[in-house]
């Protein structure tokens, strides 16, 4: 019973603040997604992460474990997905981005915050990072045939990920004010993401949602053996094995639909499996909490 009510305190909030964004949009509010989530990529994020490695006290040693873990982890994912759109004679263009990609941004940090504090927290940046690298380049390239490299290290996420990697490794600290700066505008990070997922998922106009539903199974299926075989192989501690999991489970990003929407494959498709993904997530998730807590 205390498990159960430790997974409801730590996955609770994160819906419930979907919910609100869900909500506010089938009132017929206004919400202005595409500045909101320029303020939270650009600014509040970037924020965030920084100072989470910055503060985190996290080893540089344990760190650098857990990002080759990742690295491997995705590369395995990517295999598996392939494999999947070949199975069931999928258009690569259309399916294989959004299957490898896991919306590790609204729903992971949140989640790796409330169950594990600042060092998850630290692990799920980093997490985070590598597939936001990943996405900016082989994910775009997969839907449009056009990745640029130089256009990651442009991204305020990836430079804050390398300077608050930089700070950690030599100890580093922002003057007292600064810090408490920083941390303000990062506090908006996480209440923005959730909310906007929940307003993104009020918009989609999914189709194909039975395939949707046998795919987004089999994805957080596989995703999440991988993600705990590679931990294991790795002998990651118990906090990153646990991020590591749930971070590579997480459903398909919204941003897989956006990009789909940009780039002329089949947003409709995405969108059902973003929709279903998330909606499965909500079962799956707190499971996956329970079982690496």
């Amino acid at each position: 019973m205390n498990l159960l009510l430790k997974v409801a305190e730590v996955v609770a909030p994160v819906f419930l603040l979907a919910a609100i964004g869900y909500i506010w949009v089938k009132l017929g509010h206004e919400y202005r997604i595409q500045f909101v989530t320029r303020i939270a990529m650009t600014l509040s994020v970037p924020c965030l992460i920084f100072v989470a490695l910055m503060q985190t006290e996290i080893t540089p040693a344990a760190l650098t474990t857990v990002t080759l873990a990742t690295v491997v982890t995705y590369a395995a994912v990517t295999a598996a997905m392939l494999a999947l759109v070949l199975l069931f004679k999928l258009e690569i263009r259309t399916y294989l981005a959004p299957l490898i990609y896991g919306n590790t941004g609204n729903l992971g940090l949140p989640l790796a915050l409330f169950a594990f504090g600042d060092d998850g927290l630290g692990y799920a940046v980093v997490i985070f990072a590598i597939m936001g690298i990943y996405s900016f380049t082989a994910g775009i390239w997969l839907v449009s045939g056009g990745g640029s490299i130089t256009k990651v290290f442009r991204e305020p996420m990836v430079s804050a990920t390398l300077l608050g990697g930089l700070f950690l490794w030599q100890g580093w600290q922002t003057p007292r004010f600064m810090t408490n700066t920083l941390e303000l505008i990062g506090q908006m990070a996480i209440p923005l993401m959730l909310i906007t997922l929940g307003v993104a998922v009020a918009r989609l106009s999914p189709a194909r949602l039975s395939q949707a539903a046998i795919l987004s199974a089999i994805k957080v299926a596989l995703c999440t053996a991988i993600a705990w075989g590679v931990g294991r192989w790795f002998d990651l501690p118990p906090v990153a094995f646990a991020v590591l999991v749930l971070q590579i489970a997480t459903p398909v990003a919204v941003t897989s639909y956006l990009l789909a929407e940009k780039y002329g494959a089949d947003a409709d498709a995405v969108a059902g499996l973003v929709v279903v993904s998330t909606l499965l997530s909500v079962a799956a998730l707190p499971l996956i909490l329970a079982i690496v807590m």
